[in-house]
């Protein structure tokens, strides 16, 4: 059987409120995601579906439990190594698009490959391809405000993917789009996926979406679950 390309084992995270409550959002969290797997977190608003991503994107360490990624153990990491594992291993999309609007759809994407050390243009190369799988290409040299809703979130997930990781972590990427511009947004993200062999871990309220997904989880009493 594939090995799982990220693993989260009897993951606890916790908060501190004013007044000293702790509040506990994952406790003794159990989760495998594959290669070429697409997930949907359904959970409803403040269940914790973004302290999960965080969490298993290395963005928050957890209080508890371990996050592997590509059979290796994350807990011990320095931040720099965290950081280095973030750059090339794992891949973001939220809500909003987070484009840097002085810089056009091309310069977007090809930005953390040049942060990563690829040659200008080598980077500029990739994202073009990028771009054009993603039916974008057309709109490369336009700035974010110039792009639709629907094109600016296909440029944040050609910038997410442009360094090739291993995991793409997405929270509501559609959330913003109006259905049928989600539906064409979910089209190019799912052959994305399916054509690389990613894998893909996203949080929607999109129950339609959900649907077309590889399965449903949900995170209930701390602990990541199968949703029906």
């Amino acid at each position: 059987m594939v090995e799982p390309v990220l693993e989260l084992k009897g993951v606890e995270r916790r908060y501190r409120e004013a007044g000293g409550t702790v509040l506990t959002i994952l406790d003794g969290a159990d989760f495998k995601l594959h290669p070429g797997e697409m997930v949907a977190l359904v959970a409803p608003s403040g269940a914790g579906k973004s302290t999960l991503l965080h969490t298993a994107g290395l963005l928050e360490r957890p209080d508890g439990g371990e996050v592997w990624l590509k059979g290796k153990a994350c807990g011990t990491l320095s931040d720099d190594q965290r950081t280095a594992r973030r750059r090339t291993d794992i891949g973001f999309v939220y809500q909003f698009h987070h484009l840097l609007p002085e810089f056009t759809a091309l310069e977007n994407v090809a930005i953390p490959q040049m942060v990563r050390g690829l040659p200008r243009k080598q980077a500029e190369e990739r994202a073009m391809q990028l771009l054009d799988y993603l039916r974008i290409g057309a709109r490369a040299t336009h700035r974010p405000a110039e792009l639709s809703g629907g094109e600016q979130q296909r440029v944040a997930i050609a910038r997410a993917v442009a360094n090739a990781p291993l995991v793409l972590l997405a929270d509501e990427p559609t959330g913003n789009l109006d259905p049928v511009t989600s539906g064409h947004v979910f089209d190019a993200l799912e052959a994305l996926v399916r054509q690389s062999g990613l894998a893909a871990l996203i949080a929607t309220h999109n129950f339609a979406l959900a649907d077309r997904m590889d399965r449903k989880v949900t995170i209930e009493n701390g602990k990541i679950i199968a949703a029906s």
